[in-house]
């Protein structure tokens, strides 16, 4: 992505307190029947990231039903117990407590969120339930000793540092940074201060934004104050669209960058034609086109399902089913957590039609993929 490409699209927590020590020798095939085995996962339906969970529910029903039509694995299909959260940390970590003690799930895979994920994987170590793409590229979240845990996504880290380098390498100037007031925020905020400084660059303002976006017109006010030459959003979800929609109203032709995780499907139809000209990285190969295997396999799922509605979201989670139904086969029909766990960290250069994941120590990072790319009006990849 270089300057000409860019410019030319610009319009003129911890656990909850409390919970109860898990039994590590808990039976084995707890969520497994001779039937079906059974994946939990909690996510946002609602609330401010709902579109990034029901793109993620999407996605897993076509990979659940892909695999399934082939007979499921080693004579089992697949089943999915998704419960929402709102992006509420507390919900989240009640939702995993209840299905880790209740022994209705198998693994888990796809939750949403920093301080979501944060809140319960010192369960899923307790308990030592498998869980499979957790949905956050936190780095404070892959840390060596968690044997349970396999992030599929290259970090949040490695996401602001090549889209600091590129923004500096094209020479603009005053970079302001709007940020979420949560952990996901504040953390994606000081990866962008230490690339920033290892450019030479200061942010000309670091402005805050509520969750709930109740201090939207101040953050605005602050941001435009600044006299930016840029701006780079460290926001996901509704914030990201009532941010972005609010810049623009005062200054059309400011140039927006943005983290991967900025906006789902439904935001980039929210903001219309106002994602033109947008600079995103991307840590999941494009949806809506065709040169990579994956490309093609996950269009034809989702078209398997009636569904044409390509996105990040849903082909991260349907890859994230790939590497889960790899894992089970691996483990055989004799079924245990601890099997499945041994044969997902075993995987090496496991190709998944041209995207490859590779597990060799914790903590278990199967993928560096990172592209740079510019939004349409339509909020598609034109760049």
């Amino acid at each position: 992505m270089n300057r000409r490409g860019f410019l030319s699209f610009v319009p003129k927590t911890a656990a909850i307190a409390g919970f109860p020590t898990l039994l590590l020798n808990a039976h084995a095939a707890e969520g497994v029947t001779a039937k079906a085995i059974t994946i939990g996962c909690s996510g946002a339906l609602t609330g401010p990231l709902g579109g990034f969970g029901k793109s993620t529910r999407i996605g897993i029903d076509a990979a659940m039903f892909e695999i399934n039509a082939k007979g499921g694995i080693n004579g089992r299909t697949l089943a999915l117990d998704m419960v929402d959260d709102a992006y509420n940390p507390a919900r989240t970590a009640e939702n995993v407590k209840k299905m880790i003690s209740g022994g209705s799930v198998f693994a888990l895979s796809s939750c949403i969120g920093t301080p979501n994920n944060a809140a319960i994987f010192p369960m899923v170590e307790e308990s030592q339930i498998p869980y499979v793409s957790p949905t956050t590229g936190a780095s404070s979240l892959r840390k060596a000793g968690l044997n349970n845990v396999f992030h599929v996504r290259a970090s949040y880290t490695d996401e602001t540092q090549r889209l600091v380098q590129n923004i500096v390498s094209m020479g603009l100037k005053g970079i302001a940074i709007a940020y979420l007031d949560n952990a996901f925020g504040k953390e994606v905020l000081a990866d962008a201060q230490k690339a920033l400084t290892a450019a030479g660059v200061k942010a000309v303002i670091e402005a805050p934004v509520a969750t709930d976006g109740k201090n939207l017109p101040e953050a605005v006010a602050n941001i435009m104050a600044a006299k930016p030459g840029a701006i780079f959003l460290a926001t996901a979800g509704a914030a990201s669209v009532t941010l972005l929609t609010a810049i623009k109203k005062v200054s059309p032709t400011l140039p927006v960058v943005s983290l991967s995780v900025a906006f789902s499907a439904e935001n980039l139809k929210q903001i219309g034609e106002l994602s033109s000209g947008i600079a995103i990285t991307t840590v999941i190969p494009d949806t809506t086109r065709t040169r990579m295997a994956v490309q093609r396999e996950y269009q034809a799922a989702m078209r398997a399902m009636g569904n044409t509605d390509f996105a990040s979201g849903s082909i991260e989670s349907y890859i994230a089913f790939q590497i889960i139904a790899e894992g089970l086969e691996r483990a055989g029909k004799d079924l245990t957590r601890a099997k499945f766990r041994t044969a997902v960290a075993g995987l090496r250069n496991f190709d998944i039609g041209g995207f490859n994941i590779n597990y060799s120590a914790s903590p278990y990072v199967g993928s560096k993929y990172i592209d740079l790319a510019v939004l349409s009006a339509g909020g598609r990849i034109v760049g």
